[in-house]
């Protein structure tokens, strides 16, 4: 398992993270199953948000109580939660008391005295960066949480948390697939007329703005075609891909989902591929492309099978 650097403060986490939104319905045991196929493929870092699950905190609870780490095993992971989304609504809210409240919901449900990175959950267009600064601070100096990132944030959203947060974000979790790259693919069309690929949606470009300074983006949904559309691996609707992905799977050894992982991972951004399967036979498969070495032209050609241009 590779590691790429997590912010700018010299934390390292494996570039392949399993994220437990799906595991309400699931028994301990499949639990249990799921972590340890997990940390057997090197990956030691686990995404939650006190929203997963059919309750809140429903998803942190079920881990915590099919897992019942000892200190020394909670120590050996990394532990990342959410905050932000209020499910009665739906509507965000970063208000310094939520974010407190979300916090010590998440602690009690993950079993835990601390979280490793805690992650504003999408933006909260009301935002008030004086009151997220102070929530920060407190959870800081109560040892509650040690580090601090966003969820799905443009470079202008994030540099207005800036202006008050003095703690370095250090992720920035983003929709990343092949098929869904428009972080990507706008750089690639920049400055096309009449091609709706060259338009720049985000203020600027966020995983350029993420590289500069140095957040580690985070890729969620990286084997959705689209919004919980459906996966594009072995999907119908995208023959040419398949070919292609089918093609280096062969050539790399590694199953189709390897390389779906290695397009990410390839990237010299060194992003973080979150994975959202429950089924250990493909966390094991993705985790073969933590490190497969696609060339320029082969990363190419996924892209170009993906449907986007290359001018």
């Amino acid at each position: 398992m590779k590691s790429v650097p997590l912010g700018p403060g010299g934390l390292t986490a494996p570039n392949v993270v399993l994220g437990l939104m799906r595991i309400s319905e699931k028994s301990d045991d499949e639990i249990r199953t799921l972590v340890k196929t997990a940390r057997d493929a090197g990956i030691d870092f686990f995404d939650h948000a006190d929203v997963y699950g059919s309750q809140v905190h429903d998803c942190e609870e079920r881990f915590a109580k099919a897992m019942q780490l000892t200190p020394s095993q909670r120590s050996d992971i990394t532990l990342q939660t959410k905050v932000g989304i209020v499910r009665e609504g739906p509507y965000f809210d970063f208000s310094h008391d939520h974010i407190i409240e979300g916090v010590e919901g998440s602690l009690k449900a993950l079993n835990t005295d601390y979280i490793d990175i805690l992650l504003l959950h999408r933006p909260d267009a009301l935002v008030e960066p004086e009151e997220v600064a102070q929530a920060f601070d407190e959870l800081e100096a109560a040892g509650k949480v040690r580090s601090f990132g966003v969820s799905n944030h443009t470079p202008r959203q994030i540099d207005l948390l800036k202006t008050a947060v003095k703690q370095e974000l250090v992720a920035n979790q983003l929709q990343l697939s092949i098929t869904h790259a428009p972080i990507i693919a706008q750089g690639v069309a920049a400055n096309m007329v009449g091609e709706d690929q060259s338009l720049t949606l985000d203020a600027g470009g966020i995983l350029d703005y993420c590289r500069i300074n140095k957040i580690t983006v985070q890729a969620w949904s990286p084997f959705q075609a689209g919004f919980f559309n459906g996966p594009f691996l072995g999907n119908s609707e995208y023959p040419e891909l398949n070919t292609v992905i089918d093609k280096l799977a062969a050539k790399y050894d590694v199953p189709a989902i390897g390389i779906a992982t290695a397009w990410i991972t390839r990237h010299p951004a060194q992003m973080q591929v979150v994975l959202g399967t429950t089924t250990p036979e493909r966390v094991t498969g993705a985790a073969q492309g933590s490190d497969v070495p696609l060339t320029r032209a082969e990363w190419y050609e996924l892209f170009r099978a993906a449907g986007y241009r290359v001018p």
